[in-house]
């Protein structure tokens, strides 16, 4: 071959070479797709906070379109497992994370904020054609739902005389969530004391759907998916056996579950981010968002948003990145309220 033509054919081949290397790094990766591959963020957890974590993602990620966030629902014990094993930035509970789990975090290295962001009440709930259980006492909740309850207790009628000779259906949170957590502890007294033979899930919709088309079904789960499906289902009073002043059997709503009256199944839920996550600025700009930004998604989802002095006092605990919980050897629904256990 001619030495011009070498030279022409080297030139053929040498250009586009050399442009493919500047496109490329060093294992032929695609600088340009890298920059242009969005940031995840990882938050999983409990299926009640989700509504709330979600509306949140969905706004931050219109004002941030370089970053996507994730919102699984594992339940808020499977969460706080995904978490403790390094594979989420943020776990959303909706009760605080337990000295076992703490523990599991500690040695795997896993530092947290807890961060509350609103409150949820649990509610108990029945088939709208329920005329006979508009209120309910917690001695009854209790005898209803206990594990002595299992195959024992099985019909109306055994809870309180003259209710009908009719068969109970439970619906229930799965295992894993922290409603059930929580429910079992404030009703039974001790957490996961519960009945096994009844309809678990960690999917509130599931409760939802089992309890609306049962006329004998009893059921309960956070507020918020109540409000949303208000018109399937009947809210059951609560007195838990406190005189508030002759007002009685308690309903949950807005008022009742942020002042606290409707006990025992008023509760703060809760964001726990990662500390070394926060190391990452789209996790501190999503946090941020989340605590000023994202409070007045919350109401619009159904949930009740904090005091503007308690968000006050979050602020100030994400800002000096005060890792912990707050409800160490503290059970969830004492009378410390949630301002009392910010300040301390």
């Amino acid at each position: 071959m001619d030495s011009s033509v070498k030279a022409s054919v080297g030139l053929v081949v040498t250009l586009p070479f050399l442009w493919t290397a500047a496109a490329c790094g060093r294992d032929g990766s695609s600088s340009d797709r890298a920059t242009s591959a969005p940031t995840v963020i990882t938050a999983d957890g409990s299926s009640t906070v989700a509504p709330v974590t979600e509306a949140v993602a969905e706004e931050f990620q219109k004002a941030h379109a370089g970053t996507k966030v994730t919102v699984g629902t594992s339940g808020t014990g499977g969460g706080f497992q995904k978490f403790c094993r390094d594979e989420t930035d943020i776990s959303d509970a909706s009760r605080p994370i337990t000295p076992k789990e703490s523990d599991a975090c500690a040695k795997a290295g896993i530092a947290f904020i807890e961060i509350p962001v609103a409150y949820d009440g649990i509610a108990v709930v029945v088939h709208p054609k329920n005329t006979w259980a508009s209120s309910i006492t917690v001695a009854e909740l209790k005898a209803m739902w206990e594990p002595a309850a299992q195959g024992k207790i099985m019909r109306w009628s055994q809870i309180r005389p003259g209710w009908p000779d009719r068969e109970i259906h439970l619906f229930g949170a799965g295992v894993d969530s922290g409603t059930f957590d929580y429910f079992t502890e404030a009703i039974v007294g001790k957490t996961d004391a519960s009945r096994g033979d009844y309809t678990s899930s960690e999917d509130d919709n599931v409760i939802v759907q089992g309890v609306g088309g049962d006329e004998n079904a009893l059921g309960y789960f956070g507020f918020a998916y109540y409000e949303q499906n208000k018109d399937k289902l009947k809210l059951v009073s609560i007195d838990d056996g406190v005189d508030d002043n002759g007002k009685g059997p308690i309903a949950p709503s807005p008022e009742t579950v942020a002042n606290g009256t409707y006990r025992p199944l008023s509760r703060p839920v809760f964001i726990y981010p990662k500390l070394k996550a926060l190391d990452r600025p789209e996790v501190t700009r999503f946090v941020e968002f989340y605590l000023n930004q994202g409070i007045p998604l919350i109401r619009e989802v159904g949930y009740i948003p904090l005091t503007d002095q308690e968000y006050t006092l979050v602020r100030d605990r994400f800002k000096a990145r005060k890792a912990g919980t707050m409800f160490e050897g503290v059970d969830s629904h004492s009378q410390l309220s949630l301002k009392e256990r910010l300040a301390r």
